[in-house]
């Protein structure tokens, strides 16, 4: 009977350093627990991709199209949903250009996510973007353009948010870029 219980607690002392010892490999391999890997190569653009608030994008609304007072409008209906205004008034005009898409987004690198959640505010292929890699600060440019209707409901803000997918994901970053 005391050989059976040497035995049985060999057993259990085989069985408790294999479960230590598979414990501590797990952690080891965690990738959790490892800090992230960097993913820009030489000669890639930084762009900030965390997603902000309302309130924390500055935004700039320009009018590219004949109809009167449509930048102050658009303006006043997006600084109630929470967006800070910038400047408001006329687009630069440019040999050539017409603003015929509904809208027109221009922005730098640290304005890239700020950019992302004001394109939720149109309807898919409704917004051109033009990433600007010497553009520095946080503000976003916002062109509208004669084809311009409306901006989208909440709810529709929100089902585009979550078809957006999140701003560092590969798919939504500029080409040349990479999430910092």
């Amino acid at each position: 009977m005391a050989f059976t219980r040497v035995r049985a607690l060999i057993f259990v002392g085989v069985l408790f350093i294999a479960a230590v010892f598979v414990v501590l490999t797990a952690i080891n391999k965690d990738t959790q627990t490892q800090p992230k890997a960097e993913g820009c190569q030489p000669g890639q653009v930084r762009v900030n991709t965390t997603v902000l608030d309302e309130e924390e994008v500055i935004l700039n609304v320009y009018n590219g199209t004949s109809r009167v007072g449509l930048a102050e409008q658009i303006a006043g209906e997006l600084a109630n949903r929470g967006f800070n205004i910038g400047k408001v008034g006329t687009a630069p005009a440019a040999e050539g250009v017409a603003y015929s898409k509904p809208g027109y987004v221009t922005f730098g690198p640290h304005a890239f996510a700020a950019a992302w959640l004001v394109k939720a505010y149109f309807l898919v292929g409704e917004m051109e973007q033009t990433f600007v890699p010497e553009r520095t600060g946080p503000e976003v440019d916002l062109v509208l353009g004669s084809d311009f209707q409306q901006l989208s409901t909440s709810t529709e803000v929100n089902q585009r948010i979550a078809a957006l997918g999140a701003p560092g994901e590969t798919k939504n970053l500029p080409t040349g870029t990479c999430a910092a």
